[in-house]
């Protein structure tokens, strides 16, 4: 059995492994592409078409019989859920990719739980907790997360890997700025941020995760073309071709949309909303890796502080935000335990009076009626059954 407990575990991190993959190869691919001037609202526009192609099937199998359950109300929070995390914060994360590098702009995304907590606080959907330890500890973090994405903004000092000791093999020099990237990057935090607030009033109203993701991709992509066709409505720019740009696209909309999804979705029903979370600095760090060795991208000393800061206060967070989950289930449980002692043990004594009221009862009209004197008025059929069947109880 405990093979087979192993092998459970192994398949959960070899799953959320997997996503961390995807999301390396996805970011590298856009960096490399966009290097290339391709245009961001077409990628977009065709990676959610295909991401929704590759979610329906799973939409129609599971969500099909709750497909009435789309209601106005539901409508409105997929329009703001689509434009919220995809075309406001995916677009603006391109934006700054652009303009930065992919490590630069993959510190950010650790930044999305800080974010969120920030946004929850203030609507007062969530408490910061800091009479206890563990809120402490979940504010450090928080903390330590924006020490760390201030740090990676404002210092950079000495190179830790250079050009000379790198050893390129995709050459991508273009032309950075890192004033506008970092504005466009704390845009799509921002905006990553109100996209899971609006998650969760959507799945208020709409609890069908497929067949949402489904819509939100098709909403998505009608709000980009839109968007899109405002910005540059030439025909070169919305083309595809038999070039990385189409690999790009099938990989992200494939992989990156419904593949990531799926894997996420099952992490969390084996081991909680937390657990996908945990893995997140892997992907910065090899992300970081493969730029510096591969890209001829320097990596900066202060990069490398600033990311060591980011992961340390992710994992301080995170860690606190699992056992303040906890605290709270094992509150409710011993709450519910509590109120519902009380109930059983009066149900249980009310139970034993209300059996010595009906013996009492029962022995009182024995008694009575054993010394009833029979009256010459001729007595009713049902009273001597009854008087007859008390009399042989009572013997």
């Amino acid at each position: 059995m405990d093979w087979k407990k192993g092998f459970m575990e192994s398949r959960v991190v070899m799953g959320m492994l997997a996503v961390q993959g995807f999301a390396v190869g996805l970011q590298i691919l856009s960096r490399i592409i966009l290097t290339q001037g391709t245009f961001i609202f077409a990628l977009m526009t065709y990676r959610q078409i295909v991401g929704a192609i590759c979610v329906a099937p799973l939409a129609f199998y599971h969500d099909r019989c709750h497909f009435k359950k789309l209601t106005w109300l539901a409508c409105f929070w997929l329009f703001m859920v689509a434009l919220t995390g995809i075309s406001m914060a995916m677009g603006l994360y391109y934006y700054g990719l652009r303009d930065t590098t992919a490590t630069y702009a993959t510190n950010f995304l650790n930044l999305i739980p800080i974010v969120t907590f920030i946004f929850s606080t203030i609507l007062r959907i969530e408490n910061l907790g800091l009479h206890s330890g563990v809120g402490k500890i979940k504010t450090m973090g928080a903390m330590l997360c924006l020490a760390g994405a201030l740090t990676v903004s404002l210092y950079k000092g000495p190179a830790v890997i250079s050009h000379h000791n790198a050893h390129p093999l995709i050459v991508t020099k273009a032309k950075t700025n890192y004033l506008s990237g970092t504005m466009f990057l704390v845009a799509s935090v921002l905006s990553y941020g109100l996209w899971f607030i609006s998650q969760v009033k959507l799945f208020k109203v709409f609890p069908c995760k497929y067949m949402s993701t489904m819509l939100i991709c098709i909403i998505a992509a009608v709000q980009q073309v839109v968007i899109g066709l405002c910005i540059d409505h030439s025909k070169s720019s919305w083309s595809l071709g038999f070039n990385l740009n189409l690999v790009t696209i099938v990989y992200s909309g494939a992989l990156s949309t419904a593949a990531t999804f799926c894997l996420v979705s099952w992490a969390v029903a084996e081991r909680g909303p937390t657990y996908p979370s945990m893995f997140n600095p892997l992907a910065l760090i090899t992300v970081a890796v493969v730029e510096a060795l591969f890209m001829s991208e320097e990596l900066k000393l202060g990069s490398l502080v600033g990311m060591l800061l980011i992961i340390l206060g992710l994992y301080a967070f995170l860690w606190a935000k699992k056992k303040e989950s906890k605290n709270m289930k094992q509150a409710l449980q011993e709450t519910a335990a509590s109120t519902q002692l009380p109930v059983t043990i009066g149900s249980i004594n009310n139970k034993k009076k209300n059996d010595k009221n009906s013996t009492a009862h029962q022995s009182a009209k024995t008694q009575s009626s054993s010394t009833v004197t029979p009256t010459t008025s001729p007595p009713n059929d049902h009273a001597d059954d009854t008087v007859a069947d008390t009399v042989e109880i009572t013997l």
